[in-house]
């Protein structure tokens, strides 16, 4: 029988991707139900194709989960935004294939504990955290010694010396991927890799403190998990969000794909190197974050959402991005995580503290 599916972002590289996968897989999957926040005209095409309903506005996710029954609910909404439509879908008993991290990295404790109580499943779409998902292959996180996410450096691996120099332009090249603004300079300072740590730690169930980074330019091995006696497994593919998309909807199966296949010979020879963390700051902020509890992590996001606006508008130098989050972190009261309207109060609290600071 086909899994019904509901996806949130439709119009989003995520949303376009899995709807691709339904499409190539029309036995395998029932698209239900499609929220965006714009682009109604689009999804009104892509309702007609896949005979699903299609809801748009600030409410259309919450709206798209709430009205319909589903076995999956995709989350690849927008930052925050995600919280709220994950909370209603787990409420209702839908697994979540989640692609936004900002659920797990500023409500990672509520949403795992009411997963748990409604027995739903978490199924990454992230391919870092997917490459984790294959290979831990079912085991507990008693088994598992050590998670290693890759990263890809980013613009600023090796160059310029002084990041206090970095121009906006130079930020937003990375070497590798075309992504929106915010993402790259996240990218480039490596908060990114940061939220994955915070991701994987909710989703795993492995703390922090046994969550690695490692640089991997080339971007074929997506992770890798150290089991407790020594042995070593990885995830390898050529880059494609589809891979990870498909499996989180068809695990534990696999289904047949037309993609580019690994050449190992071809590419010759893989590299990795520890992330420098003087040049890498966010990444030490992450994990203090972690420790402090509470929604220190969603003061986090909230600050380094801030901050990377900030510097977009010019308004602050690259390094002050690093300054300014380990300062708001620095000044945050213990905000507790039992609830999504906790979560957004630490969020608002941040918004009125570093609107009154000076720069």
């Amino acid at each position: 029988m086909a899994k019904r599916l509901i996806i949130l972002g439709a119009t989003g590289s995520i949303g376009r991707n899995a709807l691709d996968v339904a499409r190539t897989h029309g036995d395998d999957f029932s698209v239900v139900a499609l929220a965006v926040r714009n682009s109604r005209t689009e999804c009104e095409k892509l309702a007609k194709e896949f005979g699903a309903k299609v809801y748009a506005g600030e409410d259309a996710a919450v709206r798209a989960v709430k009205e319909n029954d589903a076995d999956i609910c995709l989350v690849a909404t927008v930052g925050a935004s995600g919280i709220a439509p994950t909370l209603a879908a787990i409420e209702k008993g839908m697994d979540i294939a989640l692609a936004t991290k900002e659920v797990m990295v500023m409500a990672g404790e509520l949403v795992t504990r009411k997963a748990a109580e409604k027995g739903v499943k978490f199924l990454p779409v992230d391919s870092e955290h997917s490459a984790i998902f294959q290979c831990l292959a079912g085991n507990p996180a008693s088994a598992v010694d050590r998670l290693i996410l890759t990263a890809s450096g980013g613009p600023f691996l090796d160059t310029p010396d002084d990041l206090s120099t970095v121009t906006l332009e130079q930020a937003l090249n990375h070497p590798r991927w075309k992504m929106g603004p915010k993402v790259t300079i996240d990218s480039s300072t490596m908060m990114n890799k940061g939220f994955e740590i915070l991701e994987a730690r909710w989703l795993f169930g492995i703390p922090v403190e046994r969550i690695d980074v490692v640089v991997h330019p080339e971007s074929i091995v997506h992770s890798l998990v150290t089991y407790v006696d020594g042995a070593t497994m990885a995830q390898l593919s050529p880059p494609d969000m589809r891979v990870a998309i498909q499996y989180a909807l068809s695990a534990p199966g696999r289904l047949p794909a037309e993609r580019a296949k690994l050449d190992l010979a071809a590419i010759g020879s893989l590299t990795f190197r520890a992330p420098d963390p003087g040049r890498f700051p966010c990444l030490k902020l992450v994990k203090e974050a972690a420790r402090k509890g509470g929604c220190a992590t969603a003061v986090l996001a909230a600050a380094d959402e801030w901050a990377v606006n900030a510097f977009l508008a010019r308004r602050i130098g690259y390094t002050d991005i690093a300054k300014t989050i380990k300062k708001c972190l620095d000044a945050a009261p213990d905000f507790p995580c039992d609830t999504a309207e906790a979560i957004f109060e630490a969020v608002k609290w941040v918004d009125k503290e570093l609107a009154s600071w000076k720069y």
